[in-house]
């Protein structure tokens, strides 16, 4: 693990290299999770470098006393952007909440990226009352609604879900449900235009948080974008399908 100070705190990430000549790849988690989602994206690492970052208070990084809402998207965007030039990444992939922070970065600071990856994402990420009623007064049976079939996984090993679920627990609370109401306002529908690199938009086929019509969405608005499904998983198809959203990021890597 290796960090990086900015804006007087630290934010936590990871290296995956394995000699890659391809452009270094910064993977962002999504809502309650860590960079240890992207675990499997390091067997890539010998042809695309890799950092997975923990945004502020999850993971290893320091917290930010942000509200919900734009002021902590920023502030994530912040996080992932000191890493970027830490580590001269020039490509991103965002899952989820990572995903807005992706779209926030490529539409609002000046990075230079050469591809841009939302999985499990969309324009605009509402969140549906009875996640956000559990979020604020029973966590866990927040914690349960994610981990039902068709959100965070469609048919993963049980050991994959109870890691999950004890991933969140540990985030906590408060900053799982910060990480929730800023994308519940989230949303540049009207400024998919202003997004000038090549994108994938790739989901999980049976992800009902983020539904392949998000992403459909995303590709038929944004200039330079196709998006693709990962047969046989859900939101986080990066975890659920490694082989297959391996394969997808890779092919659209080497296509840059």
């Amino acid at each position: 693990m290796e960090r990086v100070t900015h804006d007087g705190r630290a934010t936590a990430y990871r290296r995956f290299d394995r000699g890659g000549e391809g452009p270094t790849v910064c993977f962002v988690h999504g809502s309650g999770g860590t960079k240890d989602v992207w675990k499997s994206q390091a067997r890539l690492a010998d042809r695309y470098p890799g950092v997975a970052v923990d945004l502020s208070g999850h993971g290893d990084s320091d917290d930010v006393g942000t509200a919900a809402g734009p002021e902590t998207l920023d502030a994530y965007a912040d996080d992932v952007v000191a890493v970027m030039e830490a580590t001269d990444a020039t490509a991103l992939c965002g899952n989820s909440l990572g995903g807005a922070v992706a779209l926030r970065i490529a539409l609002d600071r000046d990075l230079g990226l050469d591809g841009l990856v939302l999985a499990g994402t969309g324009a605009k990420l509402g969140v549906a009352d009875p996640l956000r009623d559990a979020l604020a007064n029973d966590f866990e049976r927040a914690v349960s609604l994610l981990h039902a079939p068709g959100r965070l996984f469609h048919d993963a090993p049980a050991e994959y879900v109870d890691l999950s679920e004890a991933a969140m627990r540990a985030c906590g609370r408060e900053v799982t449900e910060r990480d929730f109401l800023t994308c519940h306002a989230f949303d540049v529908r009207d400024r998919l235009d202003g997004i000038g690199v090549p994108t994938l938009a790739v989901v999980g086929e049976h992800d009902e948080l983020t539904p392949p019509a998000y992403h459909e969405y995303l590709a038929d608005n944004v200039p330079r974008a196709e998006w693709t499904t990962v047969p046989d998983a859900a939101h986080l198809a990066m975890i659920e399908r490694p082989a297959a959203f391996n394969d997808a990021l890779s092919g659209f890597l080497d296509s840059l």
